[in-house]
């Protein structure tokens, strides 16, 4: 069985794009393939963070992939900082990591622009991100377009390890969804639904109160036009509505466009709201409930034992190839 790894920061809420991009695909992905799924946490601190505010935001998050699907019993649900190999050939892996390769990174460019002071932690992620696929030899890797390049990366230190020290990784590849929007700002189409977005009114997130997300959907920018129709060139913001429902009701976009064939936007913004509440709504429900429970604190455990096995076996096979001398078992 193929293995496939991805992650998601604690940096913020989780949003419905989050949702819809993402872990969608992580629930279907678990039927079929060995999964990892981390809350990557080690990488949250490349900016600095809240303590207090980092504890809170990584058990949400992997609360939500619990309560939105994912099964525990068929994928490790783990926090990154829970098992200790990523950390050190995330080390190992930035010592065949070239300056250059790094300073490429475009996300590091995004990221930097026009900031007088950057951590190194923000300049080395990349290879940290490597490190974290390469512990598990992973086959298959979603990644968004912000990614890409970080995966390609991976590719290539995955190449060169092998190529100076034996054939032993595994050259992961991107997994790409059949189906999956992306979801874009509800201000702006022009950008991608984020949680880093100052103004709250842009995303859904999926902690948001039934409300709040009505009054987040009336608010929802459209244009100057009336009707209901998906053109994504001419009437970006009223397309990115209609995919949202699209993905919300299970309908195609095709679909969507006839049942609104003609109709104005007020109608079909408060019916999208509803679609979009019942599916949130009950992902809420199993959240508290999960949270209330405790079963978070066993879930966690477990998966990081069970990711943990596999990593240090990686981790001592990658040691041994570079001739570090093993530590003494006892």
């Amino acid at each position: 069985m193929k293995t496939v790894l991805s992650g998601i920061q604690p940096s913020g809420k989780l949003t419905l794009g989050n949702y819809i991009g993402a872990i969608k695909n992580f629930v279907k992905l678990q039927h079929d393939y060995q999964c990892h799924f981390m809350v990557v946490d080690l990488h949250a601190i490349t900016v600095a963070q809240e303590p207090a505010a980092l504890r809170e935001q990584s058990e949400a998050v992997a609360a939500l992939f619990i309560a939105a699907g994912i099964d525990p019993s068929k994928s490790n649900v783990f926090l990154q900082s829970h098992v200790p190999q990523h950390a050190e050939l995330g080390w190992l892996m930035t010592t065949l990591t070239s300056m250059g390769e790094l300073e490429r990174m475009t996300q590091f460019k995004d990221k930097s622009s026009g900031k007088d002071s950057v951590g190194a932690g923000l300049f080395v992620y990349p290879s940290l991100m490597a490190a974290d696929i390469l512990l598990y030899n992973a086959d298959l890797v979603p990644v968004g377009e912000d990614q890409k390049q970080h995966l390609e990366l991976t590719r290539d230190l995955a190449g060169r390890f092998n190529h100076r020290y034996g054939e032993y990784f595994t050259i992961p590849d991107p997994y790409i969804p059949q189906v999956g929007a992306r979801v874009m700002s509800l201000d702006d189409a022009s950008s991608k639904m984020s949680k880093s977005n100052p103004n709250a009114g842009s995303y859904i997130a999926l902690l948001d109160p039934p409300d709040v997300i009505r009054k987040k959907i009336s608010r929802a920018t459209t244009d100057s036009g009336r009707e209901v129709v998906y053109d994504p060139a001419n009437k970006p913001e009223v397309s990115n509505l209609m995919s949202i429902y699209a993905e919300c009701a299970g309908m195609t976009l095709k679909e969507v466009a006839e049942r609104y064939e003609g109709k104005m936007y007020g109608p079909f913004k408060k019916e999208l709201a509803e679609v979009v509440v019942s599916v949130i709504e009950p992902l809420q429900q199993r959240y508290n409930e999960i949270r209330e429970s405790g079963e978070l604190a066993d879930v966690l455990d477990t998966s990081a034992r069970r990711a943990e096995e596999v990593a240090a076996q990686t981790l001592d096979a990658v040691k041994e190839r570079m001739g570090f001398v093993p530590r003494r078992k006892q």
